[in-house]
């Protein structure tokens, strides 16, 4: 028994032993593995290092060249643009950054290519990318597909009067996403170009002329025919009246206290408020000097015996 104590104790004494031992050869081996690590980055440099800063020198000065490509073929687009239609410089614009989007995403993929990256997962993952942010933001994308058409067609330039997306007011701005107006009470309204184009757009600044449409009663015992030369000869007079077209002055109906007559006078768009009130103004004036009368709405009762 007192031989296997002390062969116990012996054991645990070698077991000792080991531990200190490794644990005083630890930092020798750290060393070791620091100069394992440079030669390894050595040899990296020598062989595979030279490569891969050719590599980079070539991808840079692809980038370069590609930049001052995607420039020319821009100004380029440009210029054939505004040179094949009217001037447009929403259309333009749009097209142009279009281009240059697609010519730089063309070149990276290239650069990347040419830096040993495999562009394939890139180029899959961003086509799954795309569908995620395109359900996120279908109705941006409404509104940017709506400008795009806006843009094409053109139904409107900015500083014309216009109706759309059921408002009215000048056009400050147009751009991809939005139309901006001024209305007559001076609000600044933004409107999505998806109701812009949705819906009826009304110009009234396009053709450069609009016609002022108004009515006015005479009483069922005025001399029609006399009224009507009253009316015409008080219209043409108003300030910013055209001749061409004339005036129209006729009767519409017989209402239930007055004889309607259309008075349809025709004028600059940029005229068309001020000839509305001269014209209301003109005529009033003038069946009040010719004593014809415009009539009150009345109802006339009998009384049966």
């Amino acid at each position: 028994m007192f031989f296997a104590a002390a062969e116990t104790v012996a054991e645990t004494a070698a077991e000792t032993v080991a531990e200190t031992a490794a644990e005083a050869a630890a930092p020798l081996a750290q060393p070791e593995a620091g100069r394992n690590l440079a030669d390894l980055v050595l040899e990296w440099l020598t062989h595979d290092g030279v490569e891969f800063a050719t590599r980079a020198a070539v991808a840079l000065v692809m980038l370069l060249v590609g930049w001052l490509v995607i420039r020319i073929i821009s100004a380029a687009v440009r210029r054939t643009l505004t040179r094949g239609r009217k001037a447009n410089s929403l259309f333009t614009t749009f097209i142009a950054s279009v281009v240059t989007k697609v010519c730089w995403a063309i070149l990276l993929i290239m650069v990347l290519g040419r830096l040993g990256i495999d562009v394939a997962p890139l180029v899959a993952g961003l086509g799954v990318t795309g569908f995620i942010v395109g359900f996120a933001f279908q109705e941006s994308l409404g509104n940017l597909a709506s400008g795009m058409m806006i843009a094409i067609n053109e139904p409107f330039k900015v500083g014309e009067f216009v109706s759309a997306g059921g408002l009215e007011g000048v056009v400050l701005e147009v751009n991809m996403m939005a139309t901006v107006l001024s209305t007559p009470d001076c609000k600044r309204i933004t409107i999505p170009n998806k109701s812009v184009w949705g819906g009826p757009i009304t110009n009234y600044t396009a053709l450069g002329r609009r016609r002022v449409d108004l009515q006015v009663g005479i009483a069922y015992g005025a001399d029609v025919a006399r009224a009507l030369e009253v009316i015409r000869a008080a219209v043409v007079s108003v300030p910013g009246v055209l001749t061409d077209p004339e005036p129209a002055v006729a009767v519409a109906g017989l209402d239930a206290s007055a004889v309607t007559i259309n008075v349809r006078p025709w004028s600059r768009s940029g005229d068309y408020w001020g000839v509305y009130s001269g014209t209301l103004q003109a005529v009033k004036d003038a069946l009040r000097r010719a004593e014809i009368e415009i009539p009150y709405p009345q109802i006339v009762v009998h009384n049966a015996k």
